[in-house]
């Protein structure tokens, strides 16, 4: 004969009561009141026909009958916990979340993603962005396009693509009365930069010219990301300093020309990178097949 199981409130209690020898904490932790905690126990008791716990002025302990059961209820719940996060993981089969930099996203990434989905129409993208690093334990994220050298402890990192560095600017500054013909003559225009990471850009490019660094710090306008930094050359507004991912499309449309022929290799590049050592799902496969082959210009 199957025994009857007691109540699941009355064992969420009894975990979380044991866990923080507390009723008060378990009370916080469940979001109902501590005079709720105790009913649910006592409860539990009844229905058992054993003590749990020892009441004193102050503290709370638990019974040796409690100590031997704690074990198995925490597998249970642990138990529940893992056949749920399957149950979920086959709802979220279909959606693929990739966590990127905005420029990124915004100059590369998103023009080439319809074509992604012509091919994958099942698989729902979702797009993050942030300059943070993705934590894969803590963030509900399936991969990450970071820029770097590719040595991430604990993931898989697929190399995508380098980037050089070369001034932009929109055609028009090619003509009128200070035409931009040799590095010389950015001089005459505005810089434009961008903070953070690429913040000496604009030096390093110099140095390599030929130029005195310190044109970099004449007066110029200084944008947080790189789209920005971009959008306001094919405004006309200034020379940006582009790098090959962020403006390639552009130049292409002629929204933006190189001036110079200089450019500079990049240190590093960027990399699509996903949790190694567990089971790859089939909607990440097919991302990372795709995107390798777009930046090799193969799709």
């Amino acid at each position: 004969m199957t025994a009857r199981l007691p109540s699941l409130n009355g064992l969420r209690a009894f975990e979380a009561a044991a866990r923080h020898l507390s009723f008060t904490l378990a009370a916080s932790e469940l979001n109902v009141t501590q005079t709720a905690i105790s009913h649910q126990i006592r409860r539990l008791e009844e229905e058992l026909g054993i003590r749990l716990f020892i009441r004193q002025n102050r503290a709370l302990a638990l019974t040796p009958e409690a100590r031997d059961y704690l074990p198995g209820v925490r597998a249970a719940f642990n138990d529940l916990r893992l056949a749920t996060d399957r149950l979920l993981r086959k709802e979220d089969d279909k959606v693929l979340t990739v966590s990127t930099l905005a420029s990124l996203a915004a100059k590369w990434l998103l023009p080439r993603l319809t074509v992604f989905q012509e091919q994958h129409p099942g698989i729902d993208v979702r797009i993050t962005t942030s300059t943070s690093l993705v934590d894969f334990q803590r963030d509900n994220v399936d991969a990450a396009i970071r820029y770097g050298r590719g040595q991430w402890p604990g993931l898989r990192a697929d190399w995508l693509m380098a980037d050089e560095l070369f001034p932009v600017c929109s055609p028009s500054l090619l003509r009128g009365d200070k035409p931009l013909r040799r590095p010389e003559d950015l001089r005459n225009h505005p810089l434009l930069h961008t903070s953070n990471a690429n913040s000496d850009d604009w030096r390093l490019w110099l140095t390599a010219a030929g130029l005195p660094a310190d044109i970099a710090r004449h007066p110029g306008i200084t944008f947080d990301m790189i789209f920005m930094t971009i959008q306001a050359a094919i405004d006309g507004i200034g020379v940006a300093m582009g790098r090959t991912s962020y403006v390639q499309d552009d130049i292409a449309k002629g929204r933006l020309v190189v001036p110079f022929k200089i450019a500079l290799p990049a240190d590093a590049g960027f990399y699509l990178v996903a949790p190694e050592g567990r089971r790859e799902a089939p909607k990440l496969a097919a991302f990372r097949q795709w995107i390798v082959a777009a930046t090799q210009n193969k799709v």
